[in-house]
């Protein structure tokens, strides 16, 4: 079930920007059995275990992101690693990935692969 803030986020949103996060959300939702949805930094952003993982945002500039994270707070990355196999993501942390799409298309030419870097970023942070 979706929550009222996530509802009233997604109504606030272009049509082309809506379908962009839609995409992304439902690969999102999809990527864990225990992924939860909520707003935070004013965007959609799903959690395992009450902890943020995969933020969603709109880019100043046009398109979308996902933001792959470890939470709210910076924590020790010392000795984490993680492979994004399909090199879709930029990396300004170990700890933390960036996607970036301008476009439905965009995200649907590469779908699986987002699909697996979702699933496998939320089992090796949770």
């Amino acid at each position: 079930m979706e929550n009222t803030a996530v509802a009233e986020y997604l109504d606030s949103l272009k049509p082309g920007d809506r379908a962009m996060v839609d995409a992304l959300r439902a690969l999102a939702q999809a990527a864990h059995p225990g992924v939860t949805e909520h707003i935070k930094w004013n965007a959609p952003s799903f959690c395992v275990g009450g902890d943020d993982r995969i933020t969603l945002g709109l880019q100043p500039k046009g398109g979308v992101r996902a933001v792959l994270h470890r939470g709210a707070k910076v924590k020790d990355a010392t000795g984490f690693t993680f492979a994004d196999i399909a090199g879709l993501a930029k990396w300004p942390a170990v700890d933390r990935g960036v996607l970036s799409f301008k476009s439905e298309a965009e995200i649907a030419a590469v779908a699986p692969a987002i699909a697996d870097l979702f699933a496998r970023w939320l089992a090796a942070t949770t």
